[in-house]
Formats: structure tokens, C-alpha cells, sequence
């Protein structure tokens, strides 16, 4: 049984997406990140970064796998049921360089973008501009290669696709005053996201944890 420590952040719903995509039996584990929860020692020893998602994966022996990380734990669990991510070639590579600019580029970009215009209750118009500017770049990005494939990685939707949704899912609400109408711009970008909303797993990902 696969359990899941969590919170309703991005990173942590790119997780319950992934689970409600295989279909495989999990329980969810919330880490109240506004109250410390991420620093308890019980979590530390399973997140040494203090951060979340985490999983722990324990078998019917009773042996226990845990990882941290988000872009790691989608590849741990693609590779265990053998799904969304191809198992070799040059698809695999696509994949996981979708995956890699997602967590490297797209996801801190975006993050930087909600502190500075959202949390942050000073302002600072240089970073601002330097974080918007880069935000928009990055879905220009998206917008040009989903001008040429349906899903992020090619024909096939996978683990990239759940990397990347529930950040430019993020861009639609506390991010629209800032990136709104530069979303509106790219219709391949909008085009995607449509198609990820409608996905039923996409839909129950979204809504967990129930807090």
C-alpha cells in the first residue's frame, strides 16, 4: 500500500493525480505545511528536504520504499506499473525531458511569480518583471511545442503532462492578474489544459487532499 504525505500545493497534487491515473490503492497522509508539519522529525526522516510530496511504499513482506520529490516519486511510480512513462528509446528521453524542464523551469518560475505578486506583502517591480517575463517565455514554450503534438511529450499523455498541469492550473486563478491575459494569448497552451481538465483522474487529483 502506497501512502501518500501531501498538501494542496501543486507539487503535491501532481501525486493524487498520478495514483487516481494508475488506479492503485493508496491512502493519503496531509502535512499541514502552514502549521510546521513539514519539520516534524517523523516526516524529516522521510523528506529530508521538509518539503512535500513524499511517499512511502510498503509491500505485503512489509518492506518499505520512501521517496521524496515529485519529479522522482511520477518516475518511481511510472516505472512500477509500467505506465505513463515508455520503458526505453528515444520516447522515454522525450518524456523525461519534459519532466526535467517542468521541475527545473516551469514549476520555480511560476513559484516565483505567486511570491512576489501574491504573498509577498512588499513589492519589487524588477523582480516582478524578471519573474513574469520568464513565466511567459516558459508557456511560450508549451504553446509552440503543444502547436505540434497533443500532449506535452508527443501523441501519448504522460508523466510530463501531470508534472506541468497543476501549475498552469495555478495560472487561472491566484495567478491571473499576472499571467492571465498572456495565457489567453497562446491558444495550442489553452488547448491542452482543456483537454487535462477533462480527464476524470485529472478531475479527483485536483480535489485531494480533502482538507
Amino acid at each position: 500500500m502506497i501512502t501518500l504525505h501531501t498538501w494542496t500545493t501543486p507539487n503535491g497534487r501532481k501525486i493524487s493525480i498520478m495514483l487516481e491515473e494508475l488506479g492503485i490503492p493508496y491512502t493519503i497522509k496531509t502535512v499541514n505545511i502552514s502549521q510546521g508539519e513539514q519539520f516534524v522529525p517523523e516526516y524529516l526522516a522521510i523528506s529530508p528536504n521538509n518539503k512535500i510530496p513524499a511517499i512511502v511504499d510498503t509491500d505485503a513482506n512489509g518492506e518499505t520504499v520512501s521517496v521524496f520529490e515529485s519529479g522522482a516519486i511520477l518516475t518511481y511510480l511510472a516505472e512500477k506499473t509500467g505506465k505513463l512513462l515508455p520503458a526505453s528509446g528515444a520516447a522515454r528521453y522525450k518524456v523525461l525531458e519534459w519532466l526535467n524542464w517542468q521541475i527545473g523551469g516551469l514549476g520555480p518560475m511560476l513559484g516565483q511569480v505567486g511570491f512576489f505578486e501574491v504573498f509577498s506583502k512588499e513589492k519589487s517591480p524588477l523582480a516582478s518583471k524578471r519573474f513574469i517575463d520568464e513565466a511567459d517565455r516558459l508557456m511560450g514554450v508549451m504553446d509552440r511545442q503543444l502547436a505540434k503534438t497533443t500532449y506535452l511529450a508527443g501523441e501519448e499523455f504522460s508523466i510530463a503532462d501531470i508534472a506541468s498541469y497543476p501549475w498552469m492550473f495555478g495560472v487561472t486563478l491566484m495567478l491571473k492578474p499576472a499571467l492571465g491575459e498572456k495565457l489567453d494569448s497562446k491558444p495550442n497552451l489553452r488547448r491542452w489544459m482543456e483537454l487535462m481538465a477533462a480527464r476524470p483522474a485529472v478531475q479527483r487529483g485536483m480535489a485531494l487532499p480533502k482538507v
